[in-house]
């Protein structure tokens, strides 16, 4: 039996402060024993302990300086604890940046005479295992790009037992730098950010996601040139599309993408990448990214659930199409991105050329992809398939059962109160006991509990109507496809435009219910059963899927 929701909240809360401190006393947590001895808060758990590290990780970090700070001189460096000193080959000069994974320092490299950044694991010797094969694979992922706009990586070595690796070292600044002056002038915000587009698509066709694309993991060069540092979170892709299930999902919560911020809201693909460019144009007009708040977590939350205010809102200076380049980017749904970091690239280059932008695009297929699609609230309709199905059997029998009384010839309209305010409201109440016994309900889910009731409410005012009229009894009753069509309406709006094609069904349902009254109640919970049971079915396998990846 699944726990009561406040306990399953006091037992995820215990599991993950388990994970947080196997993680700080430096072994590797073990989220999938946890997960296979709570199998019902797998998922949950899986979610939580996503958004945990990321917390932790930022918690970590002393500001944003892991990334492009590490190779790029800022003109003030931070000294080292001990210029001078050697490290293997390498003579330490100063220190350029340090996050909470690694340290860079500005290093003269004696056998070949040249200037590097030289990267290294903070913790050195006691790093974990997972530490050091995180670091080894930022080094494998950038060291096969040899690109004009990323950071080429040298060599990776080993000394003393501690890893490293070696990086071109880059005069100039960093875009965060250039960010923190203010929103940039629209033509130079392209022209930076195209190539980068660019560069980010050559690692994406040689199987590499960047993940943790942000502002200060763009150097700048004393030539203005972009190039893309840090591919600390790097994965690679795998044949199929997909990504390999190993190591953290991590990330900075401002930039990141919501299947990067949530396991269940999708597999991590490339248009993840193409979500954090965009979230970088933002920035580039407005002067800040798309979602920022008091806390790790809370950005998070913004990320998953609130749309970004248009940036000409926050910088009336703000360009119109790159307005629009930068919004079809942050896109929740990711099939409603740019399908590739090129396309996004090619669009900001017709910017640049005076040329129309595919984002202003109006076509039947994407005005058709726009209306039908999901919003970013729809992954709460995982937690109500089984209850939709459920329902859509309780409407069925409850609208046969309206039928029969009506065969029969009964005309009171106590039986009818009957089955209608006391059967479904009794429905109701367990539907919603149910749905509580799952988990935490979110403020969406409640929307669409209020939605329901109004609908259920209708329903049985329909019979306080027709005495009021005079009228004989279920003469009214197609205006119960009418109030079911606006629900399905306004849960389109809400949820998922598909459920557009269901609202239309119950309009149509209703002349059909006005044109055979004597089997329009069965006609009514016919279509509208199959209008909860259809959806509820999809969003009932797509959790048993969720469920299945996790484990």
């Amino acid at each position: 039996m699944m726990p009561p929701a406040a306990d399953r909240e006091h037992v995820l809360a215990e599991l993950i402060a388990e994970l947080i401190e196997s993680r700080r006393s430096g072994e590797e947590p073990d989220v999938d024993r946890l997960a296979a001895d709570h199998p019902d808060l797998a998922v949950e758990l899986r979610g939580l302990w996503a958004a945990a590290q990321i917390a932790e990780e930022l918690a970590r970090d002393d500001g944003d300086h892991d990334g492009p700070a590490t190779v790029a001189g800022s003109g003030y460096p931070t000294p080292a604890p001990d210029p001078g000193r050697l490290f293997g080959d390498f003579e330490i000069l100063d220190e350029l940046g340090r996050g909470g994974m690694g340290v860079v320092y500005r290093a003269r490299q004696g056998s070949l005479d040249r200037v590097v950044a030289l990267k290294m694991l903070l913790q050195g010797s006691t790093a974990t295992e997972h530490d050091v094969a995180r670091f080894r694979a930022e080094a494998a992922a950038a060291a096969r790009l040899d690109h004009p706009h990323i950071v080429a990586v040298h060599a990776p070595g080993e000394h003393d037992g501690q890893p490293y690796f070696t990086m071109r070292y880059v005069e100039g600044t960093t875009l965060a730098r250039r960010l923190a002056e203010g929103p940039l002038p629209p033509r130079e915000a392209a022209a930076l950010l195209a190539p980068v587009a660019r560069a980010v698509q050559f690692a994406h066709e040689r199987g590499v996601l960047h993940r943790d694309l942000k502002p200060s993991n763009i150097l700048i060069d004393r030539d203005g040139r972009p190039l893309v540092s840090d591919f600390g979170l790097a994965k690679r892709i795998d044949v199929d599309g997909s990504l390999t299930q190993s190591g953290a999902i991590l990330g900075t919560p401002s930039y990141i993408p919501p299947e990067q911020a949530a396991g269940n809201r999708g597999k991590l693909g490339p248009t993840g990448d193409v979500y954090s460019l965009g979230a970088i144009l933002y920035q580039m007009l407005t002067g800040r990214p798309p979602f920022q708040a008091a806390s790790p977590v809370d950005t998070l939350l913004l990320v998953l659930e609130e749309d970004p205010l248009p940036p000409r809102l926050l910088n009336p200076k703000a360009d119109r199409d790159l307005e629009l380049i930068a919004l079809k980017c942050l896109q929740k749904p990711a099939d409603l991105r740019y399908p590739t970091a090129a396309a996004l690239a090619d669009d900001l280059d017709a910017y640049l050329a005076g040329e129309p932008i595919s984002a202003r695009s109006t076509s039947l297929a994407a005005v058709a992809s726009r209306m039908l699609g999901e919003t970013h609230h729809a992954a709460v309709l995982e937690n109500w398939g089984l209850l939709w199905m459920w329902h859509s059997l309780v409407l069925l029998v409850l609208c046969l059962a309206t039928n029969v009384l009506q065969w029969r010839g009964v005309t009171s309209r106590l039986p009818y109160l009957g089955l209608w305010v006391l059967g479904l409201g009794t429905w109701s109440a367990i539907f919603w006991w149910l749905r509580r016994r799952g988990g935490p309900v979110t403020f969406v889910e409640r929307q669409i509990a209020h939605l329901w009731a109004g609908s259920v409410a209708s329903a049985a005012s329909l019979y306080l109507v027709e005495w009021l009229l005079r009228l004989p009894v279920l003469t009214l009753s197609p205006v119960l496809a009418l109030v079911s069509g606006n629900i399905f309406l306004a849960k389109a709006g809400i949820l998922s435009g598909s459920f557009y094609i269901y609202g239309i069904l119950l309009y149509l349902t209703a002349g059909l219910m006005a044109l055979f009254p004597s089997v329009g109640i069965t006609i009514f919970g016919l279509v509208g059963g199959a209008c909860f049971f259809v959806p509820g079915l999809q969003y009932h396998l797509r959790r048993l899927r969720a469920s299945a990846y996790a484990t």
